[in-house]
């Protein structure tokens, strides 16, 4: 057994004596070859100036050279390390353009009666407004007040089957020719059946141009949309004690594509008031994280494109699904519809959590609805007056068999228009591309330098043939280790050893 061992020490002794043999013989080369590769390197290489220092013999000229290389040298450097420092920064600039074309499209327009249900259904059931308001507080912010818990828990034990949305669907505003007095889109007639329902905070609404057909382009600036409402005061109500003490029609212009969204944005025109309103398209485009603060991978389950406002809707449907096991029919989404019960116990209560504990943000990319990557808005100028001259009051006082007082009661114009056939691009940009970083970094490095990617890669070489020729210098000066110190025939003398360690 002793022996089979000392026979694979003495093996193994063998073959690293060969390699050792190799490397100095093959792979390292003498001296003297060594330092004519460095002087061959010095006077060669396409780095500017590196020869005059090599190949001078006045020692005044080489300092000379020497301090003129290294200087360049350190402003090269500091010019390469602030444009990378100004790249990681990840700098943006913005730019505005304006494009004339020959039509453009119409947006979407939701409108909605300021005065949300009919007064005969609540008259003797004001607590819908109450319950209504908790049904809508998933899409604006509702603090209910104490007095109405008593009356409010009530009515949901003793109605434990009533239906908001079958309440307010049959009981809300409606649109029909006796609301709607007069539709005209670019000089043809637009009926009822043109709009479509749909409910927000405000109950029943309805969307002009809710399917963006390509028939509802506007060739011509300064005409669109004409219509005339009649909100009819005396059949639809609301509760001023809530805050709703305005009469006249809430409208929002937004994309066909997303959902309509008044908490803040709604333009309101009151009752015996013509609004016109000229419309210009804005379109944004922002930069993905870390330029900007989208994330353009981000995709809607129940809508066509990304939208903050449509993801706020999803996520909180998401979460209130989760808790509460069903799904407020005010949001988008597949699931149990809650009832009333549901929505005042359960609902309710996670949307303030949502709120409190920011489940649901908004702006940022790290936050669950970041900023979108394209947005179209539709920035507006609306002028007011008084609807109707003297004239004009008898004629529709005439027409609608209304006395001249209803007119100016329950009338609203509203007209909506392109203020020019054009539309601006606000477009975010990156202020540096990889491009214009390496165009940087070899601007600098052949101003002061002379080098290019060429230079480049021969220093590389340089630096990789020395860096080979030091670790074989290292391995051949390793110490063996004490089980193969016992003499052999093959291992070389310690002369032997020192004339390979000086040859190297």
């Amino acid at each position: 057994m002793d022996q089979l061992r000392r026979f694979i020490r003495s093996d193994a002794k063998g073959i690293l004596e060969k390699i050792r043999l190799y490397l100095i013989k093959k792979l390292l080369p003498h001296l003297e070859d060594r330092r004519k590769y460095h002087q061959e390197f010095a006077s060669s290489t396409s780095f500017h100036g590196v020869q005059n220092i090599v190949q001078t013999r006045s020692k005044t000229r080489k300092v000379l050279w020497l301090l003129v290389v290294a200087g360049c040298l350190a402003v090269v450097i500091w010019q390469i390390c602030s444009r990378f420092i100004y790249y990681f920064s990840w700098p943006t600039t913005t730019t505005v353009i304006v494009q004339y074309v020959e039509n453009v499209k119409f947006p979407a327009v939701t409108f909605c009666n300021l005065n949300r249900f009919q007064a005969h259904a609540v008259n003797n059931l004001r607590i819908i407004f109450v319950i209504w308001n908790i049904v809508s507080g998933v899409l604006q912010k509702f603090a209910m007040e104490d007095k109405y818990s008593q009356e409010l828990n009530d009515f949901l034990h003793g109605n434990q089957n009533f239906s908001i949305k079958e309440f307010t669907k049959k009981n809300g505003f409606y649109l029909n020719s006796s609301t709607l007095l007069e539709c005209e889109f670019f000089g043809k007639p637009c009926y009822p059946q043109d709009f479509e329902h749909v409910f927000t905070e405000y109950g029943n609404c309805f969307t002009f141009n809710h399917n963006d057909l390509p028939a509802r382009r506007v060739s011509l600036s300064g005409r669109g949309l004409h219509l005339l409402f009649d909100v009819q005061q005396e059949k639809f109500t609301d509760e001023p004690a809530l805050g709703y003490t305005d009469a006249g029609i809430t409208f929002v212009i937004h994309s066909p594509k997303v959902l309509p969204r008044f908490d803040g944005l709604g333009l309101l025109t009151p009752v015996g008031t013509h609004a016109q309103v000229a419309i210009r398209q804005l379109k944004s485009i922002i930069q993905e994280y870390p330029w900007g603060e989208c994330k353009p991978d981000i995709k809607l389950q129940y809508q066509k494109i990304y939208s903050t406002n449509g993801c706020l809707q999803e996520c909180k449907a998401r979460y209130i699904q989760d808790w509460c096991g069903c799904l407020p029919f005010i949001l988008p989404g597949n699931g149990t519809e809650c009832d009333l019960l549901k929505f005042y116990n359960c609902v309710y209560p996670a949307v303030y959590d949502i709120e409190i504990k920011g489940l649901c943000t908004v702006g940022t990319h790290n936050s669950t609805c970041p900023t979108p990557c394209e947005e179209t808005d539709y920035p507006t100028t609306v002028t007011y007056s008084s609807f109707g001259g003297e004239k004009a009051i008898k004629y529709f006082s005439t027409k609608l068999k209304k006395s001249p007082e209803y007119i100016r009661q329950n009338l609203v114009r509203i007209d909506i228009k392109y203020h020019d056939l054009s539309y601006k691009i606000t477009q975010q940009q990156k202020a540096l591309t990889i491009s214009e970083l390496l165009a940087d970094v070899g601007g600098q490095l052949g101003l002061f330098c002379g080098a290019s990617m060429i230079t480049i890669i021969e220093l590389l070489e340089y630096i990789f043939t020395n860096f080979c020729w030091m670790c074989i210098f290292l391995l051949l000066k390793a110490p063996e280790m004490p089980q193969w110190n016992n003499p052999s025939q093959n291992q070389p003398t310690h002369k032997e050893k020192k004339k390979g360690i000086q040859e190297c």
